[in-house]
Formats: structure tokens, sequence, C-alpha cells
């Protein structure tokens, strides 16, 4: 049965942000439409101060209580971070079930993982969550000490207990995760062995990579208008233009104030982009906020180690140009400051999308020298090895050589100077 929710994001005017409180309210209100709640109500009240007991002042809890009785909601939603005590108290007050944003986002992580890492690391997160907030499950127990000064109360014990179970679980799935990463280090090494480049699309939830990447590699990934629709992460083989033969990977999306919870336990999936060759950001350019989207992508990736990357600047894809007007998508066009590292493209009508795709070739093939190359007949050996390691822009098969048109790196082309013409 579909409940009625209530979403707020209590917001302070003084606090410095690069995010309109409308943009992120909207933000919310999806997040709140992807796990099936209907939306009644959504508002973004200012607060002066966070209130220890109920984070929102007394006469906001008040108010607030009375619209939830009117329009018969079941689920608050804060965009914020509760502590265990004012996800209690709120509840208390207003008589419904009360979320905040890290539990809005485990419940879709849980509906939306696939795979068996992606299953582990969602269970990881919750538990990790759970553990903080042990003590709002019991408090109708006793929480008076035992008789003899050093033994806890009832209470307590049951506490201990659950902490107990719930920390054996964690390092149990730890370990079960630990041995899936093995399993995609295994797999990335073979991918080494046939050095394919890694292209990654990361960006901000629903910015369209997943459209992009079927787009691109002609696969079904479920690609949906909601946030998070990716959790799993998905390769494919890309013929890039010129012919480089490159290995392209869709990612999880990213999301501002991701909880800490959900970025420790999804580190092993985003491995995957400090593994690749090119980053590409995939950018929502009709979002109003898209400026602080992409403050927030690079704050992630910075927090995995790619501070250089993020400085050198990625290959920036400006999706969703169908969604602008004649003029804005003409002045993202012919903008005389844009770099080749930044195209506008359209991931639903593929506007944009090989000028998109030659950037990234020339990105992964700058300082590549060009060969002209005669293998004889039969030597197999070496042309596989040519076909592994170069680029083949042309082939012509004669009676006894075939002669080979390659680009590769100096340090490759030098193993066949025995064959070049």
């Amino acid at each position: 049965m579909i409940q009625n929710a209530l979403v707020l994001l209590p917001w302070m005017k003084e606090a410095k942000s690069g995010r309109s409180p409308a943009a992120a309210l909207d933000e919310m209100v999806l997040l709140a439409q992807a796990v099936g709640l209907a939306v009644v109500h959504s508002e973004a009240p200012p607060v002066r101060e966070i209130r220890p007991a109920t984070y929102l002042g007394a006469g906001a809890v008040e108010r607030l209580g009375a619209l939830i009785a009117e329009k018969g909601v079941a689920v608050a939603v804060l965009a914020c971070a509760l502590s265990p005590l004012q996800q209690r108290n709120l509840e208390r007050a207003w008589h419904i079930k009360v979320i905040d944003k890290t539990a809005l986002i485990l419940e879709i992580f849980g509906a939306r993982a696939r795979t068996r890492e992606g299953i582990l690391q969602v269970k990881l997160a919750h538990l990790t969550y759970a553990r903080s907030r042990l003590v709002r499950s019991w408090t109708h127990l006793e929480r008076q000490r035992g008789g003899a000064g050093f033994m806890g109360g009832p209470g307590e014990t049951q506490i201990e207990l659950d902490r107990r179970r719930i920390d054996d679980d964690i390092v149990r799935i730890k370990r079960e995760l630990a041995e899936v990463q093995k399993t995609r280090a295994l797999h990335r090494r073979a991918r080494q062995r046939v050095p394919y480049p890694v292209v990654a699309l990361v960006g901000y939830t629903n910015a369209g990579k997943s459209t992009l990447f079927n787009r691109l590699t002609r696969a079904d990934v479920l690609a949906r208008d909601m946030l998070f629709a990716t959790l799993d992460p998905t390769m494919r083989r890309l013929k890039l233009p010129g012919g480089t033969i490159v290995i392209l990977s869709d990612t999880v999306g990213f999301i501002s104030d991701l909880p800490t919870e959900l970025v420790m336990a999804f580190r092993a999936t985003l491995e995957e982009v400090s593994a690749a060759d090119v980053i590409v950001h995939v950018r929502d350019a009709s979002h109003p906020d898209a400026a602080a989207q992409k403050a927030d992508v690079e704050k992630v990736l910075a927090d995995l180690g790619l501070e250089q990357a993020v400085h050198a600047g990625l290959i920036e894809a400006l999706n969703k140009i169908d969604l602008l007007d004649a003029d804005e998508r003409a002045r993202l066009r012919t903008q005389k400051t844009r770099s080749c590292l930044e195209w506008p493209v359209s991931a639903k009508t593929g506007e944009g999308v090989d000028d998109l795709l030659r950037c990234v070739e020339q990105y992964l093939t700058q300082g590549h020298l060009s060969a002209r190359l005669r293998i004889p007949v039969e030597r197999g050996d070496i042309l596989a090895r040519v076909y592994r390691d170069c680029v083949v822009l042309s082939r012509r098969d004669a009676q006894r050589s075939i002669r080979l048109d390659v680009k590769a790196p100096p340090e490759k082309l030098k193993a066949f100077e025995p064959f070049v013409c």
C-alpha cells in the first residue's frame, strides 16, 4: 500500500552552500518517490539552530504535527542526519515513522542492488547505520543498573547482545566483500593482459550515465528518470571512431552530502573508477544546480584519492542538451572558451556523442606515434601482438606479407622496429 509522506528540508539561512533550498528539496522529493512514497507535502523550514532533542524548533514541530494529522501522513522524511534521540522524539510527537536522508537512500539501495557485491554492500551500510540506533529499539526495557553494581540492567544487556550480533554480521559481510574484491581484482588483471583502456562514466545521480552507456554500447542497462537507477557497475567493450578498443564502465551515481556509511560501503564498487584510464564526468546541463552537482562529484572523487585527475581536468559530457532551448544549445556548441575536455551531448537523441568519443580517443592516444608495418604471413604471433598493443588504422593483405598502418605509444612501437617499412 502506498503511504503518504511529508518531505522536509531544514535549512539554516547563515549556512553557505552552492545549492538552492528549492532544488535540494526537489531532489529529496524525488528520492522519496523512488521508494514508492506519495509526497503530499514538502517544504524547507528555516532553522536558526539545531535543537538537540528534535532538530526543529518547538513551534515547527507543533505546526507540522497538525499538518501531518490533516493530510494523513504516515512517513516524515527529513533531508538531514538525525540522531537516534531526535528521530525518537519526532516520532513520539507526530505519532508516525520518521526517517532521515541516510535511511531513505539505504531503502533505495536495498531495492535496486542486483549483484552479490551490491547486495553485500547495501547490507553492510544498513548494519553500520542500524548499530548507531540500537538505543531506539530498546527504550521499553529497564535501563537501571543491576543490584551488584557492575552488571547492566536487562535493557543494556539486550542492547549489548544486539550490538554483538551486528558486529559479527559486519565482520562476516566484510570478509565476503573481500572475496568479491579479490575476484574483481582478478578480472582487472585479466583485462590488463589484454590491455584495453578503461573509460569510466561518473556523475551525479540521474545525470544520464546509463542512457549514454546504452547508446554507446547498445546495452540494456536500466535507464530511467529516477535517482539511483544504477547501483551495480556494468562494463562493455566499445570501439572508438579511430579504431581504439576500450572497456566502458557505468557506475553508481553520486549525491550531495553522501552519508559516510554509503561512501565506505561502496568504495569497492568505485575502485573501478580509480583504476580507469579516462574518467568521463556526465553532467546534467539542464539542471539548475549543475555547478553544485559538479562540485559534489569532484568532492567524492577526491575522497577516493583522485584529486590529481580532478585537478588535471576530467572529460565532461554536458548531457541533456535536448532539454535546453535553441539559444542555450548554440551557446554551448560555440563557446570559445570550451576545451576539448568539455562536450555538449544528448544521450537521448545522440547529438554530440560522436564528438565526445573522438575527444576520449584523442585523450587516450595523446603522445602515440604512427607507423607502417609489414608482417610476414607466417608470423601470426607478431600479427596478434600488433593487434593487442596497437590501434590498427588500416590493413592490406598481400601474398607474402600483411601491411598495417598502426598507432601506438612509443614504447610499444619499439618492439616492432624490425617490421617497420
